[in-house]
C-alpha cells in the first residue's frame, strides 16, 4: 500500500517578501552606484522643493517671536510695561502678547470714557524705570533732519536682554550718551565726537543695541538729566512714555485687565510665559475677528505654487527615472527569467525612488533648516529685529519631506509598472520596452480630468455663492483647497491623456516637413519616453503660468489700492505754520510765508520743477482745543480760532456698503471707488479757483460747460457718488464733536452747517484727495473765508534723496524753521513692473530647465535610434533636424497645456477672494513663454546633437 504525498505547498515561503525586497533595495543601491550622475540629479530635483518650503517655513516661525524671546527683547529683567492702550471704551481687552493691540472690544464709543495715566497704575511696592520717545533734529548742511530719541537708563541691569552695550563704553557725565550703529554711520559720527542736536550738544562714547529696534536706526540714547527741561519733544503722545516696573511679584492677568478697563495696556512676564485661556480673551458683544481675505489669498497662492513645484519634481524625477529604467531592462529581464515574479521585478525601480528619495528628502530639510539658520544668524549680526531666532516648523518640514519622498517614489513607480510587465522574450531578445497600450491611461486621464473639472467648478461655485465678504472670508480655506486639488489633479489628468494626445496629432501631420513628420511619428511609438518628456515641461509651464498670474494680479491690486496724495510727482507745502503756546498758555499767532520767496528757494534747489501753483481753500481749523470756553457748547468759530471743518455729504443709499467686519462689499461698486472714497476730510479736501486750478490739481482740463458751471456758482466735484439729482450738500463739521456715523457706524463729526449747491462731475485723472472746487466767487458768498493755504510743485520726476536734503535746507531758510518736510507724490511703485518681469524671468527659466532636462534624458535615450540613421546613411543635417523637431513637439505640447492647466485655477483663485477686483492675465508674457520655451529646446537640441556619434557596440550589447 503506497504512502499518500502531501499536497504540492504553492504558497510563499515564510520571509520570502522579505527576502525579495531586501533583494531589490541591494540591487537598487548598486544601479545607484553605477549611475551616479543620474542618481544625483534625481537627488536634486527632489531636494531643492524640499529645502525651499523647510527653509521657507522655518524663516516664518522665526519672523514669530516665542513667549521667552518677547519676554527677553521686550521686557529684559523687569515684571511688566505699563502703557497707554488705545481703547474707545472700557470692555477692551488686550492682547496677552501685545500691549498695544486690542483683541477684543464692543467698538462703540463711550463719550465719558477717559483714560488714565498709566503712571498713577503702577503698582506699590515696585521699582519704576520710565522710557519716553523723543523726536530731534539736527542739521546737516542747511536741512534740519529728523531723528529717533529715547529717553532711559539703557544699561540698567533690569534692562539685561532688552538694551546691549556692543562698543565703547558707558557714559561718565552729564554730556556724555549712548547710541546706535545707524546714528553714527548715518550722520559720519565717531565715538568721542560732539553731535548737536534740538536737545543739546552731546557726545556719544558708545554704541547699544536695542532688541526691540534695528541698528540701522538713527537713535540717540539719553538720561533724565541729560533733557532740558523746557524741551518739547515733538507732538504729544499718550503712548511716548512707557513704565517698566521690577519686583519680586508678578503681575497678573487680573492686574491687566483692571488696567484694560482704564485704557492702560500692561506687556507682564508672568502672563506671556503662562497666557490666559482663550475664554477669558472675549467681551460680551464684541465684534468677531475673521482672517482678512488677502491673507488668505496669499496662502492659497503658496499652497498651489507649492503643490505644483512639487509635482513638477516628481515628473522631471519621473522623466530620469524612466530613462534609467529603460537601461535596467536586459538585467531586469534576466532576473525574472531566473525566477524573479513581477512584483520582484517592480520593486528593483521603486527601491531605487525610496533610496533616492529618502537621501533627498532629508538633505532638503538639513539644507533648509541650515539654510534659515544662516539667514537668522546673519540678520541678527547686522542688528535687524526682523526674525527672532531659529524656530523650525516640525509640522511643515515634515509634510515637506513625506511630499517629496512621495514624489519620488511615485516617479519610480510608472516606469517600475512599464517594466514587471513586459514580455520576458521581447526583453531578452533586443533590450528594449515595448509601447505600453494607451487605453487605460486614457480612460483613467478622462476621469481625472472629470475629476478635477468638478473639484475646480466646486470651488469656483462655493467662492461665488456667498455674497458677504465676511462669509466668502470664512469660505476662503475650502474654497483653496478645492481649487488647489483641481490644478493638480487637472495636471495629473493632462499627463495620463499626453499619450492620446500625442497620437491624435501625429495622424495630422501628413502635410509637414520630413523632420517633423518623423518626431511625431517617434513620438508616438515611443510613449515611455515622450510622456514624461511632456508631462515634465507640462508641470513645469503650469507652475509658470500660474504664478504669472497670481504675481500680476497681486500687483494689479496693489495699483488699484495705492493711495493718492497728489498727482504723480507733485508736492505740496503749507504757507501757514503753527507756533507753539506763548508762556501764559494762549496760542500764538500763525507765521504766513511768502509764496513767491517759497516758490524761488525750491526752484533754486531744484533742477526739475515744472511748476508751482498757490493752493487757495476754506479757512483751515486753527487754535481749536478743549480748553476752558472752547468746547463744543462754545462758539464754532472766534476772531482767533476755527472749529469748522468743510466736507461733501453723501446722499441716503449713495455710501459704501461694507460689512460688520470693515470689508467693502462689492469693490467695484461705483460708490466705493474715486477721489475721497475712503479719505477723511481735510482742510485741503475742498479748493477754491478757476480752470487753472482744475487742470493743475486734478490733472484734467476742465471744458467750456464745466468752466461756466463754475463760474455761475456750481461746484466742480470729483467723485459723483457726492452727487444726487445734479446737486451736492457742502457741510461745514464741528472737529470738536464725536459721534457714530447712521450708515456704519464709524466716528464722525457732528455737522452744524449745511449748503446745497449746484454740481459738475469732473474725475480726476487720478484718485487725488479733493472733494471738489469752488470758484472765489462761490466761496466769499458760502462764507468760506478762503485763504492761500500752500504751494503746490509739480516736478517732472521723482527727486533723489540729495535733492530732498537740498530743498528741506532752501525750504528752512525761507519759513524760518527747521522739521518742514519735503515729500512729492511718488505715484505708484516703479519696482512693481520690475517684480514682474523677474516674476517671468523665473517662471521662463523653471520652464527652459525642465525643458533642458527632458529633452537632454530623450536625446539620451534615442542615441539607438539616431545610431540606426547614421547606420542607413541619414545625414548629420536631417538626425540634427530630427533631434530638433523632437524637442520642439515634446515642449511645445507640454508648454501649451501647462499654460492653460496654470492660468485657470489661477483666475480661479484670483476671482473667489477679495482680489477679484484686480484680475489680470499677463497674455503677454504668456505667449512668449509658450513660443520662446519650444523653440529655444529646439534650438539647444540642434546644437548639442553631435554629427558624429559614438560606438554604439556596447550600448547593443553585441
Amino acid at each position: 500500500m503506497s504512502r499518500r504525498r502531501p499536497p504540492l505547498e504553492l504558497a510563499a515561503a515564510r520571509g520570502a517578501r522579505r527576502s525579495s525586497f531586501r533583494i531589490a533595495v541591494r540591487m537598487a543601491r548598486r544601479d545607484i552606484a553605477r549611475h551616479r550622475g543620474r542618481s544625483f540629479l534625481i537627488v536634486l530635483l527632489i531636494m531643492l522643493p524640499v529645502a525651499g518650503m523647510t527653509a521657507a517655513g522655518t524663516l516664518y516661525q522665526s519672523s514669530l517671536r516665542t513667549p521667552q524671546e518677547i519676554v527677553r527683547y521686550e521686557l529684559g529683567n523687569t515684571q511688566a510695561r505699563f502703557v497707554a492702550l488705545p481703547t474707545p471704551n472700557g470692555d477692551s481687552i488686550q492682547d496677552p502678547m501685545n500691549d498695544a493691540y486690542v483683541v477684543s472690544s464692543t467698538g462703540e464709543l463711550d463719550g465719558d470714557f477717559v483714560p488714565t495715566d498709566p503712571k498713577d497704575l503702577l503698582p506699590s511696592g515696585y521699582g519704576v524705570l520710565p522710557l519716553r520717545q523723543l523726536q530731534l533734529t539736527t542739521s546737516v548742511g542747511e536741512a534740519m533732519v529728523p531723528l529717533n530719541g529715547v529717553q532711559v537708563d539703557a544699561l540698567h541691569e533690569a534692562f539685561e536682554g532688552k538694551f546691549a552695550l556692543l562698543d565703547g563704553r558707558a557714559p561718565a557725565n552729564g554730556e556724555e550718551v549712548l547710541a546706535s550703529r545707524g546714528l553714527l554711520e548715518r550722520f559720519d559720527v565717531e565715538l568721542g565726537e560732539q553731535f548737536t542736536t534740538s536737545a543739546g550738544t552731546f557726545v556719544p562714547v558708545g554704541t547699544i543695541r536695542d532688541s526691540d529696534a534695528s541698528d540701522n536706526n538713527s537713535t540717540l540714547y539719553l538720561q533724565s538729566g541729560q533733557v532740558p527741561a523746557g524741551f518739547a519733544p515733538g507732538p504729544a503722545s499718550a503712548q511716548a512714555v512707557s513704565y517698566y516696573v521690577t519686583g519680586p511679584e508678578p503681575v497678573t492677568w487680573q492686574q491687566v485687565r483692571e488696567a484694560n478697563s482704564k485704557g492702560v495696556g500692561v506687556l507682564s512676564r508672568s502672563v506671556v510665559l503662562d497666557p490666559p485661556p482663550p475664554g477669558e480673551l472675549t467681551v460680551p458683544g464684541a465684534m468677531p475677528a475673521g482672517v482678512p481675505s488677502q491673507t488668505v489669498a496669499t496662502y492659497a497662492t503658496f499652497a498651489v505654487v507649492g503643490a505644483l513645484a512639487l509635482l513638477e519634481v516628481g515628473l522631471l524625477a519621473g522623466a530620469a527615472f524612466a530613462v534609467g529604467a529603460k537601461h535596467q531592462v536586459h538585467e531586469l529581464a534576466l532576473l525574472a527569467a531566473s525566477g524573479a515574479e513581477a512584483p520582484t521585478i517592480r520593486s528593483v525601480v521603486t527601491a531605487s525612488g525610496l533610496w533616492l528619495g529618502g537621501l533627498a528628502v532629508t538633505a532638503g530639510a538639513a539644507a533648509g533648516i541650515a539654510v534659515a539658520a544662516g539667514v537668522v544668524w546673519w540678520v541678527r549680526f547686522i542688528g535687524s529685529a526682523r526674525l527672532a531666532g531659529v524656530h523650525p516648523d516640525p509640522l511643515l518640514t515634515s509634510i515637506a519631506m513625506l511630499m517629496g519622498l512621495a514624489a519620488c517614489i511615485l516617479a519610480a513607480l510608472a516606469p517600475a509598472n512599464l517594466v514587471a510587465r513586459q514580455a520576458l522574450r521581447g526583453a531578452l531578445k533586443s533590450g528594449r520596452v515595448p509601447a505600453a497600450g494607451g487605453r487605460q491611461s486614457t480612460i483613467a486621464g478622462a476621469a481625472v480630468l472629470l475629476v478635477a473639472t468638478g473639484l475646480l467648478a466646486a470651488g469656483w461655485a462655493l467662492g461665488s455663492s456667498a455674497k458677504d465678504p465676511d462669509q466668502r472670508a470664512q469660505q476662503a480655506a475650502a474654497v483653496s483647497a478645492m481649487l488647489a486639488g483641481g490644478a493638480v489633479l487637472a495636471v495629473v489628468a493632462l499627463v495620463l491623456l499626453t499619450g492620446w494626445l500625442t497620437a491624435a496629432l501625429t495622424s495630422r501631420t501628413r502635410a509637414m516637413p520630413l523632420a517633423l513628420r518623423m518626431a511625431a511619428r517617434d513620438s508616438a511609438r515611443n510613449r515611455s519616453r515622450t510622456v514624461p518628456a511632456v508631462a515634465a515641461v507640462l508641470a513645469a509651464a503650469t507652475l509658470a503660468s500660474a504664478a504669472l498670474v497670481l504675481s500680476s494680479s497681486q500687483l494689479a491690486g496693489q495699483r488699484l489700492s495705492h493711495s493718492w496724495s497728489a498727482l504723480e510727482n507733485q508736492a505740496y507745502l503749507p504757507l501757514s505754520l503753527a507756533q507753539p503756546p506763548l508762556a501764559d498758555g494762549t496760542a500764538a499767532p500763525a507765521v504766513t510765508v511768502d509764496p513767491q520767496r517759497l516758490s524761488a528757494a525750491v526752484s533754486g534747489a531744484l533742477d526739475s520743477v515744472s511748476w508751482t501753483r498757490t493752493v487757495t481753500t476754506p479757512a483751515p481749523v486753527e487754535n481749536c482745543g478743549f480748553g476752558e470756553g472752547a468746547g463744543p457748547a462754545g462758539p464754532v468759530s472766534t476772531e482767533t480760532s476755527n472749529c469748522l471743518l468743510y466736507a461733501l455729504a453723501r446722499p441716503s443709499g449713495q455710501e459704501c456698503p461694507v460689512t460688520p467686519q470693515r470689508r467693502v462689499v462689492d469693490p467695484d461698486d461705483w460708490r466705493c471707488r474715486g477721489s475721497m472714497a475712503s479719505e477723511q476730510a481735510s482742510d485741503r479736501s475742498i479748493l477754491v479757483g478757476g480752470a487753472d486750478d482744475i487742470r493743475a490739481m486734478f490733472g484734467r482740463d476742465a471744458g467750456a460747460d464745466t468752466i461756466a458751471a463754475l463760474d455761475a456758482g456750481a461746484m466742480v466735484v470729483t467723485n459723483p457718488a457726492f452727487v444726487r439729482d445734479g446737486k451736492t450738500e457742502l457741510q461745514g463739521l464741528d472737529v470738536r464733536t464725536q459721534q457714530p456715523s447712521p450708515s456704519d457706524g464709524s466716528i464722525v463729526h457732528e455737522a452744524v452747517t449745511s449748503t446745497v449747491l449746484e454740481a459738475v462731475i469732473l474725475e480726476p485723472a487720478v484718485a487725488v484727495p479733493y472733494y471738489g472746487i469752488v470758484s472765489p466767487a462761490t466761496a466769499g458768498r458760502l462764507g468760506l473765508a478762503p485763504e492761500a493755504a500752500g504751494l503746490a510743485i509739480q516736478l517732472s520726476r521723482s527727486p533723489s534723496a540729495a535733492e530732498v536734503d537740498a530743498v528741506t535746507g532752501a525750504v528752512a531758510g525761507v519759513v524760518g524753521q527747521s522739521g518742514l518736510g519735503f515729500w512729492a507724490e511718488p505715484g505708484i511703485p516703479k519696482d512693481q513692473a520690475w517684480m514682474g518681469w523677474l516674476i517671468v524671468a523665473i517662471s521662463a527659466l523653471i520652464t527652459f530647465s525642465a525643458a533642458g532636462i527632458t529633452t537632454g534624458l530623450a536625446l539620451a535615450d534615442a542615441r539607438t535610434d539616431h545610431a540606426t540613421l547614421a547606420g542607413v546613411g541619414a545625414a548629420p543635417r536631417l538626425r540634427k533636424a530630427l533631434a530638433a523637431s523632437q524637442a520642439l513637439f515634446t515642449s511645445g505640447l507640454g508648454a501649451v497645456l501647462g499654460a492653460v492647466a496654470g492660468t485657470v485655477p489661477a483666475v480661479l483663485i484670483v476671482a473667489s477672494t477679495e482680489m477679484r477686483a484686480s484680475l489680470e492675465v499677463p497674455w503677454l508674457p504668456l505667449a512668449a513663454m509658450v513660443v520662446a520655451v519650444p523653440l529655444t529646446g529646439s534650438a539647444l537640441a540642434w546644437a548639442f546633437t553631435r554629427s558624429v556619434l559614438p560606438m554604439t557596440r556596447r550600448a547593443l550589447g553585441g
